[in-house]
């Protein structure tokens, strides 16, 4: 178990180059389709986070033969799964602390017809429900049952076939499980309200190069033309929008002048425009982005002159999972904004302690919350506080590093949940962070 708390002393003005990790949510989604073929299948540029690293031992203890080439590159063989694994206390115990695992029943359903799954964990950011995978994979003809007693999931299905899906909310792992499972079914499949996120788009062109059909990629419409088999392909995962956009807002909140390399830009949707609009400036050159140090930067307001309103929205709307990080740099800028995270009802849960620390903010209700910008004139203090989700965990991290004196974060693993050595990389350009 990693350490549980950092200590960091704020004030500190950083200065270098970051290299943003693989991209979380497409990592957990791509392991699960090696499940899918017994050929061998390399994946680089895998985030080595905790998540990660929990969804490896799920696999292997299903029977896939993993080796590590190097650093965030592994190859995988799914030739011998053990089936009665789905079984054991072991399996139980795993898969239930990642909510990554709930992208295994596709893949195990269209391959093997059965499927086990105790109720995923994950961030306590309100309710994630999957309903959405569950209805679904029963258009494509699995039968579902759940165990109140246990906790879990049973799906089974003799042979899946193509059907027209209309998505019932847009989701990202929804639509990715239905992918997984439709690839190896008989006929076609119409997946309408799909997800479109660069995660999707990556996942349907690993198969595409595995041998599946699939048409429509990036849209809200994929087609898929069920095959008998799948075989290996090399795959790169994407760099971290979500990372890139958090050590966006670190420069801005600390003054800092920051290079972010290798980002993939065309794949960052509307992440750099979001970030200007709250007064970053911020210069992309080639897939380098590079944020100048900045001693203030003003919120726009919209034409009418009305307060600007930022929120999350499936893509190519903005992404749930940097209005953390968005809400915790609007406390030094210039000017107000209305927070409203719309996605997820818990997850503004962690503003009292910015408001300990000095942050002028509103909690409206548990999706909205007014930012009031302290413009420099008071630094935020350093206090002790808790992590309660990846993202938050974030977020108080670059309040503690703008902060007069030092601050306490304990519940660490949550960050380590989803940043990759992240007390290492922010060191070695200026930051003071301790493993405690």
């Amino acid at each position: 178990m990693p350490s549980d708390a950092f200590e960091v002393v704020g004030g500190r003005k950083l200065k270098g180059v970051l290299t943003p990790q693989g991209a979380k949510n497409e990592a957990l989604q791509i392991l699960c389709a090696t499940l899918l073929s017994d050929d061998k299948i390399t994946v680089n540029n895998v985030p080595e986070i905790l998540d990660v690293k929990k969804l490896l031992t799920l696999l292997k203890g299903i029977g896939v033969t993993i080796r590590r080439k190097a650093k965030g590159s592994y190859t995988f063989k799914a030739d011998k799964i053990n089936l009665k694994f789905f079984k054991s206390k072991e399996y139980h115990e795993n898969a239930k602390r990642i909510r990554g695992s709930v992208m295994l029943i596709g893949p195990m359903l269209a391959r093997f017809g059965k499927a086990y799954l105790p109720n995923p964990g994950g961030d306590k950011i309100g309710r994630r429900r999957i309903d959405t995978h569950l209805l679904g994979l029963q258009k494509l003809g699995a039968k579902f049952k759940f165990d109140e007693k246990e906790g879990a999931y049973y799906l089974e299905a003799k042979k899946l076939k193509g059907a027209y899906i209309l998505m019932d909310e847009i989701s990202v792992t929804g639509t990715a499980n239905i992918v997984l499972a439709a690839v190896l079914a008989k006929g076609k499949t119409s997946i309408y309200n799909a997800a479109c996120e660069p995660y999707v788009k990556q996942l349907c062109t690993m198969l595409n190069k595995m041998g599946a059909k699939i048409s429509g990629i990036g849209s809200n419409l994929l087609i898929i033309e069920g095959v008998s088999s799948l075989g290996g392909t090399d795959h790169r995962c994407l760099p971290d929008m979500i990372e890139i956009g958090s050590f966006i807002g670190m420069a801005a909140m600390t003054q800092s002048e920051i290079t972010i390399k290798d980002c993939a830009v065309k794949e960052l949707g509307n992440i750099p425009q979001v970030f200007r609009r709250l007064g970053v400036k911020l210069k992309i050159k080639g897939d380098d982005i590079y944020i100048p140090a900045q001693k203030t930067y003003e919120v726009q307001t919209f034409i009418d002159g009305s307060i600007m309103t930022i929120y999350d929205a499936p893509w190519p709307g903005f992404t749930p999972d940097l209005m953390s990080i968005i809400l915790v740099m609007a406390i030094q800028a210039k000017g107000s904004v209305l927070i409203h995270q719309k996605m997820f009802e818990s997850r503004l849960f962690f503003v009292d302690k910015l408001i300990d620390m000095g942050a002028r903010i509103i909690l409206c209700d548990p999706h909205r919350a007014t930012v009031i910008g302290l413009n420099r004139k008071h630094k935020l203090r350093g206090i002790k506080m808790s992590s309660p989700d990846i993202r938050a965990g974030v977020a108080l991290l670059i309040a503690a590093m703008s902060a007069e004196g030092t601050s306490v974060i304990s519940n660490i693993h949550q960050i380590d949940r989803g940043y990759q050595n992240i007390d290492e990389r922010l060191n070695a350009i200026g930051a003071s962070i301790t493993r405690l």
